[in-house]
């Protein structure tokens, strides 16, 4: 890929109001980032205003800031993008990485849990991490304290570990993790969604979990409390077909509250790395790749006969508060798959209609 179209696929990453969905429907509509960017003042925004594309001096920095580390950006669609994070739907279009991508392609299994772990739970992290890294199985966390620390320290004694970060990949958090982050580049690999320079902050955190779900086989769940970032993560690997095991705790122990559920819930119980490589698959259950078919350029549109309602229009009335997939669009209009598309695009950018994943869309006014 040259130089100049990677640029350009940055700059559309940053620009506002563009995510994972709507990137990947504007470079199958457009067929490169160039075109695409060059469209995009066309389209209104959520806002109502023409969307702004991110400056290309500011991407530039960005390339610039991320070769001085040592690092690259992964392109989804690309060769060397992590194979397992690409079945996602929302997969990342860009993933920043500091250390050995090639480890993203092996056998991965994250070991998720509590920030106020027990010791005990500490120890049973960095002893199934180190375990799993043994048998060549690379361990993926989330740098967080408590149990993703413990896990990363006991991954690195054997083998090779990944660490996902919430926020840009030149920013060590927490803090005190800075030395286990470098650590880490060293001998695995960091990777991050968000821009460098970014401090991370709530709502980064469950894209941050749908990474450390989407590169792994399976979750194990160390320590969760009701409602915590880590029952999320354990709900993004099911959903994504990945296999979940919970390590079991006192049920005395609010910290184990959640892990002890999943378990009930059918996770897999796991008491050792035996019952983790037991039942760890080669491939996720039924992965489903996303690929978006490029759509051929629309020609341009005559002018609609008074009183005669727009494709557009029609369309949109079928859209209603409830999602509802493309395929049943497809059914209920007279209209071809290409031409939906474009008109789905177009709505989308306008901020008339949100994509869901499973190829769903709803009305967003």
């Amino acid at each position: 890929m040259s130089q100049a179209e990677t640029l350009a696929l940055l700059r559309l990453t940053r620009t506002e109001g563009i995510g994972p969905l709507t990137w990947r429907r504007l470079l199958g509509q457009y067929g490169t980032a160039s075109a695409a960017l060059a469209a995009l003042p066309g389209h209104a925004s959520r806002r109502g205003a023409p969307f702004t594309p991110f400056p290309a001096a500011a991407a530039e920095a960005e390339l610039e800031k991320l070769d001085a580390m040592g690092g690259r950006f992964l392109v989804w669609g690309e060769d060397d993008y992590p194979p397992l994070l690409a079945l996602l739907e929302d997969a990342p279009p860009l993933l920043a990485v500091v250390g050995d991508a090639d480890c993203l392609h092996e056998r991965q299994v994250a070991i998720v849990g509590a920030r106020n772990a027990s010791a005990l739970g500490r120890r049973m992290a960095a002893e199934l991490a180190e375990a799993l890294a043994a048998q060549g199985i690379v361990v993926t966390s989330g740098l967080a304290r408590g149990i993703d620390g413990a896990a990363h320290e006991g991954a690195l004694r054997a083998g090779q570990s990944v660490g996902v970060v919430p926020g840009g990949i030149d920013v060590a958090y927490p803090p005190e993790h800075a030395g286990l982050q470098s650590a880490l580049a060293e001998a695995g690999a960091v990777v991050a969604e968000a821009p460098l320079g970014t401090a991370p902050i709530a709502r980064h955190f469950p894209r941050r979990n749908r990474i450390i779900a989407g590169l792994s086989l399976g979750v194990v769940v160390v320590e969760a409390a009701y409602r915590s970032g880590t029952l999320m993560t354990a709900r993004l690997a099911l959903e994504a077909g990945r296999e979940v095991f919970a390590v079991p705790g006192s049920p005395l122990d609010p910290r184990c509250a959640g892990s002890n559920d999943l378990i009930r819930q059918g996770a897999h119980l796991a008491g050792g790395v035996e019952d983790i490589l037991q039942h760890l698959p080669d491939a996720p259950r039924e992965p489903v790749l996303y690929r978006p078919k490029p759509l051929p350029t629309a020609p341009e549109k005559p002018e609609t006969p008074r009183g005669a309602v727009s494709d557009a229009a029609q369309l949109l009335d079928l859209i209603g508060n409830s999602p509802v997939t493309v395929d049943e669009l497809l059914r209920r209009c007279h209209l071809s798959a290409a031409a939906v598309q474009g008109i789905l695009l177009d709505l989308e950018l306008e901020g008339r209609i949100e994509t869901l994943t499973g190829n769903r869309v709803v009305r967003s006014d």
